[in-house]
């Protein structure tokens, strides 16, 4: 095609890059040039929660488009100014600030200049995870722990330290007890914090479900991060770029632990707008927000708060609310759960089941499920793996899928006979290539 002879595809080698053409969508399909409808089991990249052309934002859009594309951050926007009160309304962040971004990456890129400038700690180090994606920015890969990113940048030059995961499957601290694993996680932050001393940390960057590493922490995990984090009067920094918007089962995955669980900062892209138009942006707290009120903010960006996608961003948070989206992934990921498990239950190849907080699960995949040994080293792809996704593709449903992990995480409106459809094919399909 001319796209493949003239672009270039993220995180492929541009040789291999033969995709299909989208011309068109509706609630969880893509409608292909060809003709062909495809069941989106993955939300794309995480990120339409809304499914696509979702009719209520695709009118905010235009509506927005005939009135005013653009005027910068200098000036008043009343997009923005509605978007931003929404998201400290749902945050619970009274009297706390928003900054808006185009993204996810420079969401989190931003949220640790914010907060280093707020705290008067310029080079301060940022605590952050192994196994953790952020974006590829070069400080948001420097934050990340993430196989791909590591090549490209120095962590340590940028002032980012970073502690094993809470993957209890695999625990990093040998624990089979995931309860015992996600505590052991936790304390390993509160340590590197003290290694390095509280007058030299400026922030903790987590992510607190949902990540394309495939791990989901155990419920003991993000509130002893929170209890740790605040004892030490470090401000601890949510990523709920995929997390974010319905896709856990909450508006933000922290709230599932209520106000203990509440961030000082946090950060959303994705399903802000059900990714319908680029846009991210950091949440601050109150406390942040009041050390930056006199000082100048030391960032900016042409497209900070572009009102046509404050005006999706808005109409999307009206999706969600109105059409009980929120509640309707708990209450479908809670089955999906039983599903997966039911297939697990006949599938020696499954060796964890990982989600259930909402349209999010993992399907980790092993040669062994006695001793865990996966299919190929991560990241890499084993080959039967990629040889069920096509099947599945060219059967006309889109699972997504890193390493040895099939993610499955649909759009939030997902038809539940969709749903079920999908998870028949993929009973089916792990038969065919994975047979007892």
């Amino acid at each position: 095609t001319a796209e493949r002879d003239t672009v270039l595809h993220s995180w492929c080698a541009q040789s291999a890059w033969n995709a299909p053409t989208v011309v068109g969508g509706a609630g969880a399909w893509l409608h292909l040039e060809d003709g062909r409808r495809v069941l989106d089991m993955s939300s794309l990249a995480e990120c339409s929660n809304l499914g696509h052309q979702h009719p209520r934002v695709v009118a905010a859009i235009r509506a927005q488009a005939e009135q005013l594309c653009f005027v910068t951050n200098a000036w008043g926007a009343r997009p923005r100014a509605e978007l931003a009160a929404r998201l400290l309304e749902l945050s619970g962040f009274e009297g706390g600030r928003v900054f808006f971004t185009l993204g996810g990456a420079d969401a989190n890129e931003h949220a640790v200049k914010i907060v280093r400038q707020a705290l008067g700690k310029p080079k301060g180090v940022v605590v952050a995870r192994d196994r953790s994606y952020h974006g590829s920015t070069h400080l948001a890969m420097a934050l990340s722990g993430d196989t791909r990113t590591r090549a490209m940048v120095d962590p340590d030059a940028m002032g980012v330290t970073h502690v094993e995961p809470p993957y209890a499957y695999r625990c990093p601290f040998g624990s089979r007890n995931a309860a015992e694993c996600g505590d052991l996680a936790a304390a390993a932050i509160g340590q590197r914090i003290d290694l390095f001393g509280v007058d030299r940390v400026a922030a903790v960057v987590v992510e607190p479900n949902a990540g394309s590493n495939g791990i989901v922490a155990p419920d003991s995990y993000w509130p002893a991060v929170r209890r740790i984090t605040r004892q030490r009067g470090i401000p601890l920094i949510a990523d709920e770029v995929m997390s974010g918007f319905g896709r856990c089962g909450e508006w933000f995955a922290w709230q599932r632990y209520g106000d203990a669980g509440q961030p000082d900062v946090m950060t959303l892209a994705k399903g802000l707008t059900g990714a319908m138009m680029p846009l991210g942006a950091v949440v601050i707290s109150c406390e942040v927000a009041a050390r930056l009120a006199n000082q100048v903010l030391v960032t900016g960006l042409t497209y900070c708060g572009h009102p046509l996608s404050c005006a999706a961003g808005a109409a999307a948070i009206d999706a969600y609310r109105d059409e009980g989206l929120i509640e309707r992934s708990r209450r479908l990921g809670a089955g999906l759960e039983r599903e997966l498990r039911l297939l697990a239950s006949r599938h020696p190849v499954i060796g964890d089941v990982r989600g259930g907080h909402g349209l999010f699960a993992v399907v980790e995949l092993v040669a062994d499920r006695d001793t865990r040994e996966p299919l190929a080293p991560w990241p890499q792809t084993p080959p039967p793996l990629a040889a069920l996704l096509q099947a599945a593709l060219d059967d006309g449903v889109s699972f997504g899928a890193r390493g040895n992990l099939i993610l499955v995480a649909p759009p939030l409106v997902v038809e539940e006979h969709d749903l079920a459809d999908a998870l028949a094919l993929l009973d089916r399909l792990l038969t065919r290539f994975f047979p007892t």
